[in-house]
């Protein structure tokens, strides 16, 4: 059976389930707020899927962030590569990760043991918004 949800988007419900999936991939308010958010993130600078999720107004959707992320389109101009998990680690599977490490050390970060030092490149640090 399909349904529409509140915001208008199209989903399917499955018997003998108890919820409903989306068969869209058209953009919502949250994947445009990640993307203008990520847009702000500085060359040279870092962001966690969590404090991403917080800047876009988005608390505790850390796994959206993710989500949205790996739906980018393969050219597009934002930069995805700044954003790392909570320990300062890439959390892409290769070869992925090498491209994020790769773009990464391009822009002056500095990679040790496969991590980055948030105390350096986090964004924004306390009254730099």
């Amino acid at each position: 059976m399909k349904v529409r949800n509140k915001s208008g988007n199209e989903n399917i419900k499955t018997s003998g389930t108890s919820g409903t999936r989306k068969i869209k991939d058209e953009p919502n308010d949250a994947t445009s707020r990640i993307c203008l958010a990520l847009a702000l993130v500085p060359m040279g600078r870092v962001v966690t899927y969590g404090s991403l999720a917080e800047l876009a107004g988005l608390p505790r959707a850390a796994r959206l962030v993710g989500q949205t992320l790996r739906k980018l389109p393969k050219d597009t101009r934002l930069p995805w590569h700044r954003v790392l998990n909570a320990q300062g680690k890439i959390s892409l599977p290769e070869p992925g990760a090498e491209r994020q490490k790769k773009r990464l050390e391009n822009e002056g970060v500095t990679l040790l043991n496969g991590k980055v030092d948030l105390g350096i490149y986090l964004w924004p640090k306390p009254g730099e918004l």
